[in-house]
């Protein structure tokens, strides 16, 4: 079965993805590429579309509703079925993703990076953005963490990874979506990725690249509105996907992730897996 990495660039408009990515829209334009618009789960607030992603169900049956309430589920997710299933997993990503899925409260010494036979996450490397605010980004060079998943994939035989960067997002935040420093952002960011990628499916990894919510030119996502909850998903494998046109459900990416795989999905992901 093949082994996939998950992209997240956290907080990215579908706009702004599809005209600023030269490189990924450059992959859709010569066919090794497919690219859909995926709708995120309301709210649209990050830690509410993490916990989505991965259960596959909404905030109201997994009940993270905003950011400052952030505990260990008890639902099926990607890790825990991945793991079930014989596989390694690997996660580069914000801590909240551990806390998650593997456990809570973050302890920084004992969790910003752990290898665990058992799971769910066999692999994680993590950081926390403390400080973070407005003024204060906080956050790691994007170009160390895909450097790190590519460490876990080449180093370690991970099947799944998944890798979560809220550069972008902390951007939007300060800059909002329509200006000058976001276009320049955006631009960098498809640079330093796409060498990775090339390097990804050169390993035999299926990839997929896209954002857990969208962000409004002033800064500001958790609401309704395709600026706020609709972003690209770009698929680089050889599944079967639907008509270009298809919205896809962000509820829809945990059983396509299972599928894709080979592991069985659970009967909580009630969402249609949107690859065959």
């Amino acid at each position: 079965m093949p082994k996939l990495l998950l992209i997240i660039l956290d907080g990215v408009p579908y706009r702004n993805w599809r005209r600023l990515f030269g490189n990924l829209e450059g992959w859709v334009q010569s066919g090794e590429a497919r690219v859909w618009k995926m709708r995120s789960v309301l709210p649209s607030t990050s830690a509410s579309c993490y916990a989505s992603i991965h259960t596959g169900v909404p905030p109201q049956v997994h009940h993270i509703w905003d950011n400052a309430d952030i505990r260990r589920l008890d639902l099926p997710d990607v890790f825990s079925e991945a793991t079930r299933a014989g596989l390694k997993t690997g996660a580069v990503t914000h801590s909240y993703w551990s806390e998650f899925f593997n456990r809570a409260p973050f302890d920084v010494v004992r969790d910003i990076e752990y290898d665990e036979p058992e799971g769910p996450i066999t692999h994680g490397r993590f950081h926390t953005m403390h400080g973070y605010g407005h003024d204060n980004q906080m956050t790691p060079a994007d170009y160390d963490l895909f450097g790190t998943l590519t460490r876990l994939a080449e180093g370690k035989g991970i099947d799944y990874g998944i890798l979560h960067t809220c550069t972008l997002d902390s951007m939007g935040h300060r800059f909002g979506h329509d200006c000058k420093e976001m276009d320049t952002a955006c631009f960098k960011l498809d640079g330093v990725l796409a060498p990775f990628i090339h390097r990804w499916r050169q390993a035999g990894y299926e990839v997929i690249v896209t954002a857990d919510h969208g962000q409004s030119d002033r800064g500001h996502h958790g609401g309704r509105g395709e600026d706020q909850q609709d972003v690209a998903l770009y698929y680089f494998g050889a599944g079967e996907g639907p008509a270009p046109d298809v919205v896809i459900d962000e509820l829809q990416l945990a059983p396509a992730i299972l599928t894709r795989l080979g592991v069985t999905v659970p009967e909580t992901m009630m969402a249609g897996s949107f690859l065959t």
